[in-house]
């Protein structure tokens, strides 16, 4: 079972419905997510959502995904996700250009989420802010709107991607295929 935390995003029902093809999914709202009710989980995902961290109070995100710091499970962190994933462990925010359309994603570094793609790939965009790369992640993904598209920790299996796999087609569907088969390595 992987729990996907809706952050609000349009998009959440189409990370639920790719990801259930090949595991069953539990949707919860962000604000009622507590990890200790999620034991049966293999892994979790943090959707996106119409926030932009560079003009709210980010602390009651932040005190949310505390969890973070000591999860042994694996995350992937869509856009706001993969924001706050950074906020947590200490990234920086910036607003940059809006960026609503394809991109040409280059991967930099090996990464299991993007096991059986190119190099180089198309990814749908949707957002105006970026992060810095925080300590103990490594930059896996690139674009020329974006520097940190993608990252993972250096030691636990958390991965934050800064476009939407859910509205990407094929490649993006194989990135969200290949978080599920991270969660079940994992729990071997």
């Amino acid at each position: 079972m992987i729990v996907i935390i809706d952050c609000g995003s349009s998009k959440t029902p189409l990370i639920e419905s790719i990801i259930y093809e090949f595991m069953d999914t539990r949707v919860v709202p962000l604000f009622e997510f507590k990890r200790e009710l999620h034991t049966d989980a293999l892994g979790f995902v943090i959707s996106g959502a119409p926030i932009l961290i560079t003009e709210v109070d980010t602390e009651p995100y932040l005190k949310q995904f505390e969890w973070l710091k000591t999860e042994t499970l694996p995350v992937l962190g869509i856009c706001f996700g993969h924001q706050m994933l950074g906020l947590t462990f200490g990234a920086l925010s910036n607003r940059q250009r809006e960026d609503r359309d394809w991109q040409i994603i280059e991967t930099i570094a090996d990464c299991p989420l993007f096991d059986k793609l190119p190099t180089e790939i198309e990814l749908m965009e949707d957002h105006c802010e970026a992060i810095s790369i925080p300590k103990d992640f490594i930059h896996v993904g690139v674009s020329d709107a974006t520097v940190n598209e993608a990252m993972m920790h250096q030691n636990k299996p958390l991965y934050g991607v800064q476009f939407h796999p859910e509205v990407s087609g094929n490649h993006g569907v194989v990135i969200l295929e290949n978080f599920v088969h991270i969660c079940e390595r994992h729990s071997n």
